[in-house]
């Protein structure tokens, strides 16, 4: 695993240096075009973070590959944390071939069930649920209230990216909390 972690990390390496050399000596600066503040008060360039306000397109492409990469990071660690963390561990005992599943549309001729441990429903995962559904509703709500008052802040983006994510860490949550883990054999036939 840890010889996987580094070839990706030199694959990785190696497309974005010669890509950032690129986005690094590859458009003159330019001037920002300032909005008259006397004819409206839109800050559409206000962040919560200093962002440069004009990328040439080799920069948006590193932006991107790195976004494309941090995705990477993120889907490997949920799929981490939901097979690792709360899944039952290895000395608990699973329901297994002449057990009592009763999965009819699981078992059949060339397929069964190997094994089969009941969701946990322990009190955390309950609580993280909960957690995530308020985080969630709270990012809808300051995104509502963003279009509907015309605040004027711009942050729609950052609540959209927080409403999203909290849906999907709450998908996560109750993959790793709620579901069984039930693992099958099946014969295969290659001809």
């Amino acid at each position: 695993m840890r010889r996987n972690t580094i070839l990706i990390g030199l694959l990785i390496t190696a497309v974005l240096l010669p890509m950032w050399y690129v986005a690094l000596h590859g458009e003159p600066p330019s001037e920002e075009i300032a909005i008259d503040e006397s004819v409206s008060d839109i800050r559409p360039l206000d962040s919560p973070i200093e962002t440069p306000n004009k990328l040439s397109p080799s920069q948006v492409g590193v932006v991107v590959w790195v976004a494309l990469f941090g995705l990477v990071g993120v889907l490997t660690a949920a799929h981490q944390f939901m097979n690792r963390a709360v899944r039952p561990p290895d000395e608990a005992e699973p329901v297994t071939d002449g057990g009592t599943v009763s999965l009819p549309w699981l078992n059949t001729e060339h397929r069964w069930v190997v094994e089969y441990h009941d969701a946990s429903d322990a009190i955390e995962g309950l609580v993280a649920m909960s957690g995530l559904t308020v985080l969630s509703i709270a990012f809808a709500a300051l995104f509502t209230g963003e279009y509907l008052t015309l605040a004027r802040t711009q942050y729609f983006g950052l609540y959209a990216t927080g409403m999203f994510l909290s849906l999907a860490l709450s998908t996560v949550a109750y993959y790793a909390w709620f579901m069984p883990h039930v693992e099958v054999a099946e014969i295969r036939g290659h001809e």
